[in-house]
């Protein structure tokens, strides 16, 4: 290689050197400004290597800026009066070199200014608008410039978590599950992403009254109280949709599955009690109301295997019970329901179940700052804390989540609310752009405090708090993170063949797992007892013989009632507890011609 020469590398890949990389970069900078090479083509120095990358690929994520020469913008105020005019559109900036397309390699060498007041000679470029910085998501966040970043992203994060309409023919389809929000407004400040995407149009949040107060230390940390008469004017409240479906399959013998309405000569028939909701098809009827693990399809199949001809010659199919039953907790009325068949003539059913999901505790909302949490109590309306003109907060939240996340955004959008609420129009929280003072003189303008602070009184005493308390609208999603699809319990029930311990999953009755880290910090709390009913009595207890002087597993020999060593028949027999997991594996290992030998300590009476 030339000693001190330059690397020059296009797409990765090394293709010469030059002397002066710096002279090179700024020629090829202003070839690509005049429009003599292409302008979707970046070129970075990286002066701790000596090494110019060239890129040109597809697939780089590139962005629009203005370029400054000199410490002055090249976008004038005439270039602007023109494109208001429209006489130059956006493609006649970019060739004429006033805005250009940054990678991320090439922006790393580049000093960008945010506003044009902060130029200087060594700035290189200025922000289009503030707002550019951010994605499509982020930038619907208003005031998200006064939050942390890490918030930020958090924000950004529950809009797809969030509960709206997802789609306008929601009624007609049939998709696996579907979460619909009931009531969904349109936010009290907005931002221009949300006005120039029209999302408003399809909104997915409610505006809710939010004091930011502990009481009685149910919002703890992150956990939100919310007014019981809030809930019954539906907020927060949603649908939830579940497809099931089902199809007559044919088999190789002739036979097929059917819809029908199961009776007693079906093997596997579960009473009349339990098909009640179906038509005379085997399919449930609309707007009947199932249980948890009704019968939405009622269904026959063939026997698997087929019968051998009787004594008298006559061949009796006895078909089985399959019909399709809604899932564990979930329980609602049938909402649609859709018969189809296939290219090759197979009739297909298909039902949408819709389960009412009310607010309950246990459930999840959150704010676009990223103040998520769960409700932890919900109070009734007539104990919930009030303000001097009776007004009542929707939700509850503790002045705890605030200073460490320092989601100023949220106490910013609290104050935005409130004065759309006032002024009966929507107010902008585009980031970057809205002084915030204007807002708290608007509430002084209404005879508010301009703190966003009111005097509240106890709704259980009627005595005046101590302290003012910051309230205001704020917009907050119902996230599709539902205490009823999550919540899990269980005593006994299926169990694995192998193992025998129980299954896993809430759809199969399964159990929690109770894993080693588990075990670790009983064993550090010294919890024996604990340990023991967790890994023995709730998993897979079992009780074996063993022979106390070779240490094998005995044979109980229960027919001539007789428990004896395999390998010394003499041995003395003692009976223990053991996991049945253990037992597995000591029998694993006897296969691969290992001897496991158990040695047992003395009883303790």
């Amino acid at each position: 290689m030339p000693i001190n020469k330059s690397k020059i590398y296009i797409n990765g890949s090394l293709v010469g050197f030059h002397n002066n990389p710096l002279k090179l970069k700024q020629e090829l900078l202003k070839k690509r400004r005049k429009g003599e090479v292409d302008d979707q083509v970046n070129i970075a120095f990286n002066q701790e290597t000596n090494e110019i990358y060239i890129s040109t690929d597809s697939g780089r994520v590139q962005r629009p800026l203005i370029i400054v020469e000199n410490g002055k913008s090249k976008l004038s105020a005439d270039l602007v009066k023109d494109i208001k005019d429209q006489k130059i559109v956006w493609d006649d900036l970019v060739k004429d070199g006033v805005l250009e397309y940054l990678d991320a390699e090439e922006e790393e060498n580049a000093l960008v200014a945010l506003d044009e007041k902060e130029l200087t000679p060594d700035h290189t470029h200025l922000e289009i608008s503030g707002t550019a910085i951010f994605s499509v998501i982020s930038s619907m966040i208003p005031f998200i410039n006064h939050n942390m970043a890490g918030k930020a992203i958090h924000g950004a994060k529950v809009f797809k978590q969030g509960v709206g309409i997802p789609s306008a023919n929601y009624r007609n389809r049939f998709d696996t599950e579907m979460h619909v929000l009931y009531y969904p407004q349109r936010t009290l400040v907005t931002t221009r992403t949300e006005e120039m995407i029209q999302s408003y149009r399809r909104p997915m949040s409610q505006n809710a009254v939010v004091a930011i107060m502990p009481f009685k230390g149910y919002n703890m940390t992150d956990a939100l109280i919310i007014n019981k008469g809030a809930i019954e004017r539906g907020v927060g409240r949603s649908s939830y949709y579940r497809t099931y479906s089902a199809q007559e399959n044919r088999y190789p013998s002739g036979q097929a599955d059917e819809f029908i309405v199961p009776d007693e000569t079906i093997v596997g028939y579960r009473g009349d009690e339990v098909y009640k909701n179906l038509g005379a098809d085997g399919i449930a009827n609309v707007e009947s109301y199932v249980e948890e693990g009704g019968v939405v399809i009622g269904m026959s199949s063939p026997p698997r295997f087929v019968e051998e001809i009787s004594e008298y010659g006559v061949v009796s199919e006895e078909r089985r019970e399959s019909s399709v039953t809604s899932r564990r907790h979930l329980k609602g009325y049938i909402d649609k329901v859709m018969l189809t068949q296939t290219v090759g003539g197979v009739k297909i059913c298909k039902i949408k179940v819709r389960s009412d999901f009310i607010p309950q505790t246990g459930d999840k909302f959150c704010s676009n700052h990223g103040q998520k949490g769960v409700i932890g109590a919900v109070i009734n309306e007539e104990d919930m804390p009030f303000t001097s003109n009776g007004m009542k907060p929707d939700f509850l939240l503790n002045p705890h989540s605030i200073p460490s996340r320092m989601t100023i955004g949220h106490l910013l959008e609290t104050i935005g609310g409130k004065v759309a609420s006032l002024k009966g129009e929507i107010i902008d929280g585009t980031p970057f752009y809205i002084d915030k003072d204007n807002l708290l003189e608007t509430l002084k303008a209404y005879g508010f405090r301009e703190d966003g602070k009111e005097t509240f009184y106890d709704g259980t005493t009627g005595e005046k708090m101590e302290m003012p308390i910051f309230v205001g609208p704020v917009s907050f999603k119902r996230l599709y993170h539902v205490v009823t699809n999550k919540i899990q319990s269980r005593d006994t029930g299926s169990i694995q063949l192998l193992t025998r311990q129980p299954t896993e999953g809430k759809e199969k009755g399964g159990g929690l797992r109770f894993g080693e880290m588990e075990g670790d910090a009983l064993i550090g709390h010294g919890s024996a007892m604990l340990l023991h009913e967790k890994l023995i009595d709730s998993a897979d207890e079992l009780e074996v013989h063993v022979c106390s002087d070779c240490g094998m597993i005995a044979i109980d020999d229960k027919i001539r009632n007789r428990k004896y060593c395999p390998i010394c028949t003499n041995g003395t027999i003692e009976k223990i507890k053991i996991s049945y997991g253990f037992k597995l594996l000591l029998d694993e290992l006897k296969a691969l011609g290992v001897y496991p030998k158990l040695e047992i300590g003395d009883k303790i009476n």
